[in-house]
């Protein structure tokens, strides 16, 4: 059989070239895809004893780019072909880390063994000393932990070293000055999956935050990254490549090299896992967004390998069942210290400040720097103090003169920093529903991720701004069910407090049982339930609802709700679930593609950068792979965020990553 293979390869490559028209791409596209790696080693060997040939070679001078890439990767054996992308990542002028980390941190002992005799046998030098060589400090000492494959594998745990590890690893980062990185390298780089898994659910406890988080906060740079994908794959080796492979598709372009590197490796180990966490994690199937972002055979081919378009019908299978209950289990224990990126500004003196702002403004021409180091080093409170002086100093209302002297989007960032945080709201909700059309998503951003104080000081803004009531601007400008939900949330009376586990349990049965109604009785038992909640109540309400269904919440409103009641309780799940993620996602979105939404962007930046922005930033970096601050900056240079706009973005921004 296996010599049949080899004549159809070489009568694919041979005759068509003996009548001029090119190798059959289908034909080498359909074969290789479709058998086994092993499989593909002995039709290498079939086809040098029937041809004197090495059919690698003859593909190589056969096809060209990516598809080259793809195909030449799926003949290679996995170990040649991971000792391929290390050595590619680490000769030349620069270093892949991205690729060093990706395969040293999720590959198991015998993968990694099989590795190093490889990378041996194939460029006849030691992969340890090329990538002690190229790399340095902490990274490579972590690099060099893993590459000897020596990870403890007994699944039976102590108890005692779990508590003792997760101490230790507290005591070496928060609980120190500085950062013992020798006791992380140690106990990350040896310990056995199992262990490691419940350390770090012992270190949620002892720290009240997630040890990614301490990550983060105690280290910097491709070590960081690197102990970051270790985590990441402890706790679950096919979400960590779902997000690889999600991050090398997304925005402007496609990263091929990680995208083809994880579909060859990953096809025969655990691919329809990944497709289920990927449909998990990003409500869309993998197969759609290869579909969406490839072409050509390259395209067919890695559609082959990925095996089939998964529907969003919200059920998985047991491990991202598991692992959804498990992500509302850590959502509804962790404590999020939130932080802003503006703090008030010490010496701080609003007559002076007042002063400056006036001589900024005053003759020929406006200062505009002095304005944007001053509005946006202060804190919202100090701002308005200095209202205060400017209009006892000269007579004269600060906004108006804003108005004449600055413009645009520059002018309406100024004026939205200048307003209170509730009058800025209820601005951005008369501003959401006047004109032509009404912006829904705006909506829905301020009013699911407002707190009971919040919405109440909002209304009472809006009142006395417009002289009308923001519910009955609401019912005048939308309708049906998003209507109904919009109104229960601008009451501002959600309940608040922690969760009963046995309500808890009695709201996710009304939740399960509501699946099964008709659409306008689901619709009301999901308003009631969603729309009143205190979000820890909520937190345990979703996780619950895992257990009873083998669904997650989000996934079912995807599935059964359409348009902006769709819209509405996904933005309540996901600020439920990790409200920095929710803005990270949102600030993602208003400058991904051509253009940027500016409105959406400064009202984000506006309203959470004395609440969460410093939270939002980190999402933001572990969502799309650049800082925030990076992407104003590469908008400025699309024309996006320009000039004084950007400016004053990026001091509220903060700083970079």
């Amino acid at each position: 059989m296996l010599k049949i293979f080899s004549i159809i390869i070489s009568n694919a490559i041979d005759l068509d070239n003996m009548a001029n028209k090119g190798s059959d791409k289908e034909t080498i596209l359909d074969l290789i895809t479709s058998r086994s790696n092993a499989q593909r080693q002995e039709i290498c060997t079939a086809y040098k004893s029937l041809y004197g040939k090495d059919l690698i070679g003859d593909l190589k001078y056969e096809l060209t780019g990516k598809f080259e890439r793809l195909i030449i990767g799926l003949m290679r054996p996995p170990a040649y072909h991971d000792a391929k992308e290390i050595k590619d990542a680490i000769e030349g002028i620069g270093t892949d880390e991205k690729c060093l980390i990706e395969i040293l941190a999720s590959r198991n002992n015998k993968q990694i063994h099989n590795l190093v005799n490889a990378y041996k046998d194939a460029y006849g030098r030691s992969l340890e000393d090329d990538v002690i060589g190229d790399t340095s400090g902490h990274f490579k000492k972590m690099l060099v932990v893993l590459l000897q494959g020596t990870r403890e594998e007994d699944d039976v745990v102590s108890e005692d070293l779990v508590a003792q590890d997760a101490q230790e690893l507290y005591e070496a980062g928060e609980a120190k000055w500085g950062t013992d990185e020798a006791k992380f390298i140690t106990i990350l780089g040896n310990r056995s999956v199992t262990h490691l898994q419940l350390v770090f659910d012992e270190y949620q406890r002892i720290a009240e935050k997630e040890i990614e988080d301490s990550i983060r906060g105690e280290l910097s740079g491709d070590f960081e990254r690197l102990m970051l994908a270790v985590v990441d794959c402890i706790r679950s080796v096919p979400m960590y490549f779902a997000k690889r492979l999600y991050k090398s598709m997304k925005g402007l372009g496609t990263a091929d090299n990680s995208l083809i590197r994880i579909m060859v490796s990953r096809a025969e180990i655990d691919m329809l896992d990944i497709r289920e966490m990927f449909r998990l994690r990003y409500e869309k199937s993998l197969y759609s967004m290869i579909k969406d972002d490839t072409s050509g055979e390259y395209k067919r081919a890695l559609l082959k390998l990925c095996g089939g378009d998964d529907d969003l019908a919200g059920e998985f299978f047991p491990e991202a069942a598991q692992l959804a209950y498990r992500m509302w289990e850590v959502s509804s224990m962790r404590k999020i210290e939130l932080r802003g990126t503006i703090r008030p500004a010490a010496d701080f003196n609003p007559q002076k400040d007042a002063e400056a702002l006036r001589k900024a403004m005053k003759g020929f021409g406006t200062d505009e720097d002095t304005i944007i180091n001053i509005i946006t080093q202060r804190s919202n409170a100090q701002r308005q103090e200095i209202l205060q002086a400017f209009k006892s100093t000269f007579g004269r209302n600060l906004m108006a003169d804003f108005k004449s002297e600055i413009s645009g989007e520059f002018c309406k960032l100024v004026l939205g920093l200048m307003m209170t945080p509730a009058q800025f709201d209820a601005k951005q909700m008369k501003k959401a529903m006047e004109g032509a059309g009404t912006n829904e998503k705006a909506l829905i951003e301020i009013l699911a991720t407002r707190n009971n104080q919040e919405i109440l000081a909002m209304n009472e803004a809006y009142k006395e701004a417009y002289h009308k009531s923001l519910e009955d601007a609401i019912t005048s400008d939308t309708s049906g069910h998003f209507c109904r939900v919009l109104v229960s949330l601008v009451q501002g009376n959600r309940e608040e407090g922690q969760a009963d586990l046995e309500r808890a349990e009695e709201d996710a049965k009304e939740l399960s049982d509501g699946c099964n109604d008709d659409s306008n009785s689901m619709e009301t038992r999901f308003m009631s339930i969603l729309c009143t909640r205190s979000y820890p109540h909520l937190r345990k309400v979703f996780q619950e609802f895992v257990k009873c269904t083998n669904k997650d919440i989000e996934q079912v409103i995807r599935k059964a709700m359409s348009g902006d009641l769709k819209d509405a309780f996904i933005a309540i799940v996901q600020s439920v679930k990790n409200m920095p993620t929710y803005f990270a996602d949102r600030l993602y979105k208003s400058m991904k593609g051509l253009g940027t939404d500016e409105r959406t962007l400064t009202r984000i930046m506006v309203s959470r950068s004395e609440i969460d922005l410093l939270n939002i930033r980190r999402e933001y970096k572990e969502l799309s792979d650049v800082s925030l601050h990076e992407s104003i900056k590469v908008e400025a240079l699309c024309g996006d965020t320009s000039g004084d706009y950007r400016k004053a973005l990026l001091l509220i921004c903060g700083g970079e990553d």
